[in-house]
């Protein structure tokens, strides 16, 4: 089956597949949106601990798919892993340090005899938050705005400037996404603490606490939209494989791809949808449009990054060294290989689906988290 398609149909394959688990690790940082509103949202010992436990819950989610993520990239386009993760890698470093004191903090939270207290790992669950939605968002965006760096005739890279990946952090326009993600994450985790959380006082918070957060969510998103589609992009010639920069390039490719434009309105709508009947009518409700919709939503920007002829990790500094899902992928060979192994991905999302109702068939209230029988983190 897959053996029979050209590698050009074999590299779109998976620039789907990398970019919908990219949009999945979006939707699931709601975890880290979470941690940085526990202070905000529980004023108690018992509160915060309510909300600590039901982030406790999915945390593992995030990050076995953040490595899932790093996993299929580095498979299926392992130029633009050599080059990120060997280039810009302060970013990455500052990222994975990040996750693993969000691992340190769970684990060790609630431990008997805890010399450091539970505000110590608090603090840690709010620098994962803040960093790790920050600096992804941020990453991400040079997806559009290009990076400094070179590849030579052997596909060997180096980066251009001393700083490797955190000049990104000095782009306003990588910037307006870091920050959109960090907003999104919070309003996610709002809406999924009233779905998954049973207390009064934590519940009336979160409502609060949504419009506050999903003014400079929108805010920022429609920034970065609307500077993304007015921009020039960097295109590729399908003939000569020359790169170079073509007016309005992502506004052209959702024009020239009208079923991603129909994606992306569509979720643009589900998110919307999700926050204000959760506002105007409090409901329980409202992750199951946000969710689904930021999926959508940042599936179809990351498939207007690598397809119609477009640079998905442009190069500023040598715009011929500009990665595409062509120049940058692996062998036919190893594609098709690993799209037999990609025909288990439903079976996974459907156990994925399934842990996660199993988790939440109950809301976590105070009674829950005074039982001796359960885990507490």
């Amino acid at each position: 089956m897959f053996g029979d398609l050209s590698h050009l149909a074999l590299q779109h394959y998976w620039w789907f597949l990398v970019s919908l688990l990219g949009a999945i690790l979006v939707f699931l940082m709601f975890v880290q949106g979470g941690q940085t509103l526990i202070s905000t949202l529980g004023k108690t010992k018992d509160e915060k601990t309510i909300l600590v436990n039901a982030l406790g819950r999915k945390w593992e989610f995030t990050f076995t798919t953040l490595v899932t993520f790093g996993g299929a990239f580095f498979a299926s386009f392992p130029l633009f892993y050599s080059t990120s993760f060997g280039g810009a890698y302060w970013v990455w470093m500052i990222i994975l340090f990040a996750f693993v004191i969000q691992a340190i903090a769970y684990e060790f939270r609630n431990r008997p005899n805890n010399v450091y207290g539970p505000k110590t790992y608090e603090t840690f669950l709010f620098i994962n938050g803040l960093i790790g939605t920050i600096f992804i968002g941020t990453a991400v965006a040079t997806f559009f705005t290009g990076s400094n760096f070179s590849v030579n005739e052997l596909n060997q890279s180096k980066w251009d400037t001393p700083f490797h990946g955190l000049e990104a952090a000095l782009n306003l326009h990588n910037l307006s996404l870091g920050l959109t993600v960090f907003f999104l994450a919070r309003v996610l985790a709002i809406l999924y603490f009233m779905n998954s959380v049973d207390h009064k006082e934590i519940l009336e918070r979160a409502r609060k606490q949504l419009i506050i957060n999903a003014i400079p969510f929108v805010v920022l998103f429609l920034t970065f939209t609307t500077w993304l589609l007015l921009r020039d992009g960097f295109a590729v010639d399908p003939g000569t494989k020359e790169v170079y920069m073509e007016p309005f390039k992502y506004f052209n490719n959702l024009i020239e791809m009208p079923l991603i434009l129909i994606g992306f309105l569509a979720g643009v709508v589900l998110v919307l949808w999700g926050i204000i009947s959760s506002y105007l009518k409090p409901s329980s409700k409202g992750i199951w449009f946000t969710g689904p919709g930021t999926i959508i939503t940042v599936l179809m920007l990351l498939l207007i990054a690598g397809y119609n002829n477009t640079s998905f990790y442009p190069s500023v500094s040598n715009l011929q060294s500009s990665l595409t899902i062509e120049n940058a992928s692996s062998s036919h060979f190893t594609l098709t290989a690993m799209s037999y192994v990609s025909l288990m991905i439903p079976f996974v999302l459907a156990y994925i689906w399934y842990a996660w109702r199993a988790i939440n068939v109950n809301k976590i209230d105070q009674e829950e988290i005074e039982k001796d029988d359960i885990h507490i983190y």
